[in-house]
């Protein structure tokens, strides 16, 4: 059955936003910049991170909950790095982070919104919550441009892509596949290096002409079978260039659609969903989202 993410007709009082944040909370903070008036709770798993500093700045309510501790037993048990994802000790954290949430709200949040949060969400989470967290990847989920940091970039240059896009999507029970709400515009790859060499770098183009080739000579498609072949020197080269690509969709995709989505779409009421279907003002949204144009950034 369709219903709207939020009615801000049948909402009493502010719509309740809350972050969950691990570092610099630049996110966050474009989206209170869109609109300063909803109330926001900022929730970290990193006590004294630069996104805590902005929340106390903003004199926003803040909820600080070290994972580590929780995680310590699936630590020893798993090993660092492989702790499952639905794992008890995870739900238990994110059960008393929610009750802090909600307790400081006195209800559930409206919207929760990923900002640069580095643990995963448990099937737990998105059965309490879903359809109402929201999260920003840094490539193109349709095309599967999974990964974290850089690679989802690596990833579009290794499949021959020309353009770059950061993608707005409802988190459900897999890795970054859940319903696209908005698209950013296309980054065109090679005209970005070339604007950034403007400004100073040295050999961005080249180095991109470098790893492409290198890719085709190997047959190589995939960010796997890159890494599995590519010695240290085209290793570097590819995180330089994805590095600095990530830098500008950041700044021309996340904080593009992130405070558009959330406050111009979610906020207004626009946005309601049926089953993984998205719409917008009553009409289906396709396969890519919500296509923003240049004078609604």
């Amino acid at each position: 059955m369709r219903q709207l993410i939020f009615d801000p007709a049948r909402s009493a009082s502010r719509m309740a936003i809350a972050f969950f944040i691990s570092g610099s909370g630049t996110n966050y903070e474009r989206i209170v910049e869109r609109n300063p008036g909803c109330e926001y709770i900022v929730f970290t798993n990193r006590p004294g991170c630069e996104g805590s500093a902005r929340a106390r700045q903003n004199n926003h309510t803040l909820i600080e909950l070290d994972h580590r501790p929780f995680l310590a037993g699936a630590r020893e048990r798993y090993g660092p790095g492989s702790i499952p994802r639905n794992c008890l000790e995870r739900e238990t954290f994110e059960q008393e982070a929610s009750r802090l949430i909600e307790q400081a709200a006195g209800r559930q949040p409206d919207l929760i919104c990923l900002a640069g949060y580095d643990q995963w969400v448990t099937d737990w989470m998105v059965d309490r919550y879903y359809p109402r967290i929201l999260n920003v990847h840094p490539g193109d989920t349709t095309r599967g441009y999974d990964g974290l940091h850089w690679v989802p970039t690596a990833r579009a240059i290794l499949a021959g892509d020309k353009f770059l896009k950061s993608t707005l999507f409802i988190v459900d029970k897999g890795e970054d596949t859940g319903p696209v709400l908005a698209q950013s515009e296309p980054l065109h790859i090679q005209k970005t290096l070339e604007e950034i060499e403007s400004t100073g770098a040295v050999g961005m183009v080249s180095d991109l002409h470098e790893v492409t080739g290198f890719a085709r000579s190997h047959g190589i498609t995939t960010y796997k079978n890159y890494r599995a072949a590519a010695g240290t020197v085209h290793q570097q080269k590819m995180q330089r260039l994805c590095e600095s690509l990530q830098d500008q969709l950041k700044y021309h995709g996340d904080w593009k659609i992130y405070p558009f989505g959330v406050h111009d779409l979610i906020a207004r009421g626009r946005v309601a969903i049926d089953g993984r279907a998205l719409f917008v003002d009553g009409v289906q949204l396709p396969s890519g989202g919500y296509q923003i144009k240049k004078e609604e950034e």
